[in-house]
């Protein structure tokens, strides 16, 4: 894990990153952001993992879940929202099941995302044999309760790990729901060296929520083939300036394409810089934003950056067919983030993420194409017309970006 809060040295912090990484003579693809990455996050790139995406989540569930059914040894859940609903049911069900093989189940939920869930639904769980924590919960300190664990990750034996925007919910896939209900998000597993780092990073949130301090190896080295996969994590008071970091260096080092893909857009001014930069290179930067939202105080707060954004040649879509819930970025095709850090303040300031950054052309390959996909269901924001926008949004607009610190 990485250590504990360190300022970092300021050629590698968010403001000055890009400039390196800029510098790189091959941009994405010099071993150069590789080290670069791995001095921020003070972790090793690692060699020798298979990725699979999923983009939608009845195929990511049903992964998940065969996964599960073949654990032997250990199985760690941690999920922002965990429901009791069909899918909740379903993975209950495969969790116990594994318990009853005599797996170590652990599950950890967050009180407040799951707040909806039935405490029937945990003593079920309980009497199955699982060990369920609630992160900080509303009988905690008062100090916590706007520190939230935000991330999606399963672990089984450390050799297969999944990390990404989706919760464990109907809303992120089933067949009961037409589609415009269904959340459209990105999901990544990936088996090999970096499932065992993935079980140190629940550990952590795991033992903040008094659960046992299991051991937790050093993962061995890549044999140098497949993904090279790095883990970009935080925690409240941990690693957000380190995740911010990396993705700025990502953004650098940026030749011919940055598109990014966000449910939550109220980003602090110096993401505009950073893109802005982007574009003046030659860099075709695209956001992909939600058209429609479970929450629409922060879809205005984005809205409250467009016009800085469009003047610097940044593209902007909102997807309309269904909520946009995913949290992407993929640089020139060649390296993809995956993970549940929105650009927004409660990403980087409040809540406890985990990303992966995968180094594979035919994975970046396959989100760009994704990506294409979705901006053709997807309304361009075009300055013009968006100049021309009714004076009431403009000023509803305004509010909400000055509420972006806190939301």
């Amino acid at each position: 894990m990485p250590s504990p809060p360190t300022r970092l040295p300021r050629g590698l912090s968010a403001v000055r990153i890009g400039e390196a990484a800029g510098a790189l003579a091959d941009g994405v693809d010099d071993p150069g952001l590789a080290n670069l990455l791995a001095r921020i996050q003070e972790r090793p790139v690692r060699s020798g993992n298979l990725v699979k995406v999923f983009f939608e989540g009845r195929a990511a569930f049903d992964a998940m879940l065969e996964d599960i059914a073949r654990a032997a040894s250990e199985v760690l859940l941690e999920s922002y929202i965990l429901k009791d609903d069909e899918v909740g049911r379903r993975f209950g069900e495969a969790l116990a099941a594994a318990a009853g093989r005599g797996a170590v189940v652990r599950v950890l939920a967050d009180a407040f995302g799951s707040l909806g869930t039935r405490s029937a639904f945990w003593r079920g769980l309980e009497a199955a044999g699982i060990d369920v924590r609630l992160y900080h919960p509303f009988s905690g300190p008062l100090r916590f309760l706007t520190f939230r664990d935000h991330r999606k990750i399963l672990v089984v034996d450390r050799t297969v790990a999944y990390t990404g925007g989706m919760n464990i919910g109907e809303e992120y896939g089933s067949s009961l729901l037409p589609r415009e209900r269904v959340f459209r998000d990105t999901h990544a597993r990936v088996e090999g060296p970096t499932a065992a780092e993935m079980a140190g990073v629940f550990r952590g949130a795991w033992a903040a929520s008094g659960g046992d301090r299991f051991d937790v190896a050093q993962p061995g080295d890549g044999d140098g083939t497949g993904a090279r996969v790095l883990v970009l994590d935080s925690r409240p008071g941990r690693g957000a300036r380190e995740v911010s970091a990396a993705l700025a260096a990502i953004a650098g080092a940026a030749r011919r394409r940055l598109w990014m893909t966000t449910a939550y857009f109220a980003p602090r001014p110096r993401v505009g810089n950073v893109l802005g930069r982007a574009v003046a290179r030659g860099v075709d930067v695209r956001l992909l934003l939600p058209g429609r939202t479970d929450v629409q105080l922060v879809r205005h707060a984005g809205h409250g950056f467009f016009g800085r954004l469009l003047s610097r040649g940044v593209r902007i879509f909102e997807y309309a067919p269904a909520v946009l819930h995913a949290k992407t970025m993929v640089a020139d095709g060649r390296v993809s983030v995956i993970g549940s850090s929105n650009l927004d303040f409660r990403s980087f300031e409040r809540n406890a993420e985990c990303n992966f950054a995968i180094f594979d052309p035919n994975l970046g390959a396959a989100m760009e194409r994704r990506f294409e996909e979705d901006t053709r269901e997807a309304a361009e924001i075009l300055r013009p017309e968006w100049r021309r926008r009714p004076h009431l949004h403009r000023l509803g607009d305004a509010l909400a970006r000055r509420l972006a610190p806190l939301l």
